[in-house]
């Protein structure tokens, strides 16, 4: 069993709290992804796990045994880097074997160990060629399978895909989808790419500052963010935030209108009484649930900025006010273009409400 857990994990340089009391649980053959802004902590965090960074308080159990103190070579896990930290002097092979040679295994183990690997990763025809003769894929694909032939109960990846291009990343991270169904193992991975977190984990920890904002399932966050930060942060292109008042709370109804239209007005049945007439709000749409002119609950008058053609989709760019700019998803808008006024459509049951604090309001 490899199950993590951490328990008001924290981590302190000097008098700077890097890691502000971490409660988390993972499960064994889970695949969960530290995401969040640079500078939150998730590396930190990560290598924490690894032993890699010294843990000031808290406690970190892997299985059942708390690792707080246990030299990272016997906790049971590999670590995937961001660079692929390949011996250069080495084969694929070789590479692959070395961590196993070193500790003393026996040949005939480290082959079928390596080969295993070399077939899960389809790294057949280049196992004698070295890092110099490789794409970047294939050598992170190598690295991965350094990882795999120790047999680990936890792999972690840090940000294995950032040094890849674009087309490669989508590969590579089909590639390691593939690989954790094939394991079967606990995998923690850490990215700053949301895309990768959505289509990668199973469960997602959104982290802000050393503290973790949310936890769940990809689309649970993107469907009921607790707050701005995660609702913005989860998505592409991010959501789209409004400023506006609250006119009337009544029956568990709460009406409110654009501060930059207020003609615009939406009624939300909620189940809290935290707001009251006056309070200024944000209104959260998705750039994908605008609708067209008529279609919805109001309407919103908009300037296009900035138009882009995808060809099964536009992403148009415009200005609700002077301060307040918006990004819309639609296949319809195809004409748009600099400059024209276009009238879109809102709908309360497809936005979000959240207050002063950028807390939602349910």
């Amino acid at each position: 069993m490899a199950d993590v857990r951490l328990t008001d994990i924290r981590k302190r340089f000097g008098a700077l709290d890097i890691i502000k009391g971490v409660d988390l649980s993972i499960k064994t053959g889970e695949f969960v992804v530290f995401v969040g802004p640079s500078g939150c902590g998730k590396s930190t965090l990560l290598r924490m796990i690894a032993g890699l960074e010294d843990i000031t308080s808290g406690e970190l159990t892997i299985g059942d045994t708390v690792m707080n103190d246990v030299d990272p070579s016997k906790r049971g896990i590999a670590m995937v880097f961001q660079s692929y930290a390949l011996y250069p002097h080495m084969t694929v092979r070789e590479n692959m074997g070395f961590a196993l040679k070193f500790a003393g295994m026996n040949r005939d183990e480290i082959d079928r160990r390596v080969n295993d690997a070399a077939r899960i990763l389809e790294l057949g025809p280049l196992m004698d060629r070295k890092p110099k003769a490789l794409s970047g894929g294939q050598r992170q694909r190598v690295a991965i399978g350094r990882a795999i032939v120790r047999n680990p109960d936890v792999f972690l990846f840090d940000e294995p895909l950032s040094n890849l291009d674009a087309e490669l990343r989508v590969h590579m991270r089909v590639e390691i989808a593939k690989l954790h169904k094939a394991l079967k193992s606990t995998i923690i991975y850490v990215t700053h790419d949301q895309v990768e977190a959505m289509t990668l984990a199973d469960k997602i920890v959104v982290l802000r500052s050393g503290i973790v904002e949310q936890v769940g399932r990809p689309l649970d966050l993107y469907d009921d963010p607790d707050n701005t930060f995660v609702a913005g942060f989860i998505g592409s292109p991010r959501m789209n935030f409004l400023k506006a008042n609250v006119t009337s709370v009544e029956a568990g109804t709460v009406t409110v209108a654009l501060a930059s239209q207020p003609q615009t007005k939406l009624s939300f049945k909620l189940t809290s009484t935290a707001v009251k007439p006056g309070d200024a709000v944000s209104l959260g749409v998705r750039p994908e649930h605008f609708l067209d002119a008529g279609q919805g609950d109001a309407d919103l008058v908009l300037e296009v900025d900035v138009a882009e053609h995808l060809g099964n989709t536009s992403y148009v760019y415009a200005n609700v006010s002077a301060d307040e700019r918006i990004i819309i998803e639609h296949e319809g808008f195809r004409t748009a273009d600099s400059s024209d006024r276009l009238t879109v459509g809102l709908s309360a049951g497809r936005a979000f409400l959240f207050d002063a604090d950028g807390r939602r309001i349910r």
